[in-house]
């Protein structure tokens, strides 16, 4: 996994409408990279929502927000135009940036294990260096763990 003080990689993938995007064209501004396993699940609809609510107080420190899952660009978009996000999703079918920040990996569920994203935000300065990671996301409040 990435650390603090880890710069982000080059790595262009889609998003929600089906356009490149690369992580560093986000250099020059603060960054909310947030990962979720699967697009319309109970846990990642909630997390999403709740960035979602409280977008302009992320605005108003200056950060940008993107959030990424191993979803298809279809499945982005309808998640994103059900909930009418105000960010980019971006659909990492690969898993470029899912690996290169290291958040995929072994889970349980149900006594079950498997090997998925494991739920993770990172939050980036303006430099495009990893400030602080978040690996226990409450997900209805995620919100006051990233502003305080």
């Amino acid at each position: 996994m990435l650390k603090e003080g880890d710069k982000i990689p080059e790595i262009v993938v889609k998003n929600q409408f089906d356009k490149s995007v690369n992580l560093h064209d986000f250099i020059g501004k603060k960054l909310i990279i947030f990962f979720y396993p699967r697009a319309s699940t109970p846990g990642c609809t909630a997390e999403a929502c709740n960035l979602s609510d409280n977008y302009s107080r992320f605005q108003k420190s200056g950060y940008e927000i993107l959030g990424v899952s191993a979803d298809t660009v279809k499945k982005q978009l309808s998640f994103s135009n059900k909930y009418e996000f105000p960010y980019m999703l971006l659909a990492d079918v690969d898993k470029k940036i899912i690996k290169s920040f290291g958040v995929w990996g072994p889970k349980k569920f149900q006594g079950r294990e498997y090997e998925g994203i494991i739920r993770t935000t990172f939050i980036i300065d303006e430099n495009g260096f990893v400030k602080k990671i978040i690996t226990n996301v409450k997900t209805k409040d995620h919100t006051s763990q990233i502003l305080g």
